[in-house]
This record gives C-alpha cells, sequence and structure tokens, in this order.
C-alpha cells in the first residue's frame, strides 16, 4: 500500500456560545486543517492538524511510502493520526490496538473554560454538571479565583471537583500558597502549573509540604517528569506529546504511584479528539479527566458520534480511528 495524495481542508468551526465569546475571531484567524490520506489500495485516512497550522507541505514528504512501514506511536500531530486511521482500517482493528494494551472502554473528559468572570464561570460549570461532567479544568487568574470556585461550587454542588490552571500566573510560591489556603475548603482536583518550577522543582515540593492540594505539573519531556518524581514535586500529572512518550511517562508516574491525566490534543474537533481517546484508553493510570475537547465546538465534524455522557467517551472499535468525516459539516464550516 503506497499513499497517493493528501487533501486538505482548512474549517473554521465556532466555539460553543459560552467560550465563543471569550475568543470571537479565534476560530477563523487559526483554522483547523482536516487532511485526508489517499492510498492505492483504496483506503482514506483521517488527520487533524493544529489551530493556524497548513499541513499541505505533507504531500510532498509522504506521497509513496507505506503507512504500514511507519512507527506510528513515535509520531503525533495530523500525519499521525491518518497513519493510525490507514493503519489501522488496513490491518482490520481499533488505533489503541497500535499503541498498546486497552485499558478504558469508556475514558473521562472534563468540561473547559478559558479566561471568563467568576459569574460566567459559574455558569459554566452549572452546565457542566447538568451535562454529567464531573471536573471542571478553568483557565485561572490569581484576582478572581477564590470567588470564581465560590460561585461555580454553589452553582454545581460540591461534587463537581474544579482543575485550577494558572498557566503560571499565580506567579510565585507564596502566592500560589495563600491562594491554595483560601481554596482547600473546596473540590480542588488539582493545581496545574501555578507557578514556574524550572531550573529546579525545590519550590514545587515546598508547595506540596504545606498544602493539601494536589499539585500536577503540565510535562512533555520524560526527564523533567523524573525529576518531579524524585524531588516530591508532584501528586499527579497533565501529560502531552507522541503516544509513546505519553506512555513511557505515564508508566514513570504509576510506578511512583502517581495518577495523570493526557492533553495529547486540546481544543480541536472530532478526528483529534477520536485520536486523543484511542490513547487515553491504553494508559492506566490516566484517571483524570482529559483535556480533549472536541465537544466544546458547535460542530465536531464527525456528527456528535464522541459526543461525551456522563463526562464520559466511549472508545470506538471500528477499524482506525473509528470515525468518519461528516460531509456536509465539512463543507458547511470549510473555507479558503
Amino acid at each position: 500500500m503506497k499513499i497517493t495524495r493528501i487533501e486538505q481542508h482548512l474549517t473554521a468551526v465556532p466555539h460553543i456560545p459560552q467560550i465563543q465569546k471569550s475568543r470571537p475571531t479565534d476560530f477563523r484567524d487559526r483554522p483547523i486543517p482536516i487532511i485526508e490520506v489517499h492510498t492505492d489500495a483504496g483506503l482514506v485516512g483521517l488527520g487533524e492538524g493544529g489551530r493556524g497550522e497548513d499541513c499541505r507541505g505533507l504531500e510532498a514528504q509522504w506521497v509513496g511510502k507505506d503507512p504500514l512501514a511507519v512507527n506510528l506511536t513515535v509520531m503525533g500531530g495530523a500525519m499521525g493520526m491518518a497513519l493510525c486511521d490507514l493503519a489501522g482500517k488496513a490491518l482490520g482493528v481499533p488505533a489503541h490496538k497500535l499503541m498498546g494494551t486497552k485499558h478504558w472502554d469508556q475514558v473521562p473528559v472534563g468540561y473547559w473554560s478559558p479566561p471568563l468572570e467568576p459569574e460566567e464561570f459559574a455558569q459554566m460549570a452549572e452546565q457542566g454538571a447538568r451535562q454529567g461532567f464531573k471536573t471542571h479544568k478553568l483557565k485561572a487568574r490569581p484576582w478572581n479565583i477564590v470567588r470564581t470556585v465560590e460561585l461555580m461550587t454553589a452553582a454545581a454542588g460540591p461534587e463537581y471537583s474544579i482543575i485550577v490552571d494558572p498557566n503560571f500566573t499565580f506567579g510565585d510560591l507564596h502566592t500560589s500558597l495563600k491562594l491554595a489556603e483560601q481554596l482547600q475548603q473546596y473540590n480542588i482536583r488539582g493545581f496545574e502549573d501555578p507557578f514556574q518550577y524550572l531550573p529546579g522543582w525545590h519550590q514545587y515540593r515546598d508547595f506540596r509540604r504545606h498544602t493539601r492540594i494536589p499539585l500536577a505539573p503540565h510535562l512533555g519531556d520524560a526527564r523533567q517528569v523524573m525529576g518531579a518524581i524524585r524531588a516530591e514535586a508532584a501528586d499527579c500529572f497533565n501529560l502531552g506529546g507522541s503516544a509513546e512518550q505519553v506512555l513511557i511517562m505515564a508508566g514513570m508516574a504509576e510506578a511512583a504511584g502517581l495518577p495523570v491525566w493526557l492533553q495529547v490534543v486540546g481544543l480541536g474537533l472530532g478526528i483529534s479528539g477520536a485520536y486523543g481517546t484511542h490513547v487515553h484508553a491504553v494508559v492506566r493510570n490516566a484517571t483524570i479527566p482529559s483535556d480533549c475537547l472536541h465537544f466544546t465546538r458547535e460542530n465536531d465534524l464527525i456528527g456528535g458520534a464522541l459526543t461525551p455522557a456522563e463526562g464520559l467517551v466511549t472508545v470506538p472499535d471500528a477499524p482506525g480511528l473509528g470515525v468518519e468525516l461528516d460531509r456536509a459539516a465539512l463543507a458547511k464550516y470549510k473555507v479558503g
């Protein structure tokens, strides 16, 4: 089997309204490419690139190559997804069979919010809880996070857990501990990257010694994961990278008795959502809801095949990624 051509479709799909109003032009400014990798065997593999990415250069690199002769687990991105889809279809197995042992029939996913005002966060939490989500990750800022969590808890209930992701904006250990102290009464599932950890992990270790809120570095490097474990600087990890990288890092965390969640894909569409679901299925200690967020768009371009139910996505068992491109939706959202 040989690749004969690669077709790219640029798509601009708005987010759901609660997210869309905070980033009204992003879906147009950074359209998402969908690729179809055609072969001489008549099989077509689907892939999805990142926001604003241009995949047109892939054809020169890949036409004429055998998709079954590639080490799939070391690849990521649109081509990695498409090759997994092709190989699975050719062999008659779901993509997760090409990655490792399946540990999950359904994988947990979390609801998600960009930076908003506390009242807006609360409205989203109420909606998330109503849809069955159990965990809500939010882009936090130090000036309103305490009020935000207070209102979210009032709206969604105390069982609704929250992952606080400041993207380092809590600034330092002192500020992070002060905020943690005010938030300990709530159901905080983790602080993700509250402040910078490099060049060393000693301040993350100190954070853990003074609060019971779990601390979660967001990493994609096995050496950094090992460093954090050795320094006793993490309670859990958010992991990204290729399937192979994630399995190595998750294995390190599991040996240390630590759970993980995955961000191998993020604010994408249904094809990347399918790929992320397959990766999650083979990570035994991925017990924390992932950042696989295809459901945060008004259309996922796969006909809603992986819509979460009660915060869970069912792992496809059809060959390849197990999803099909919704041609009518593609025509509606295609740009360029």
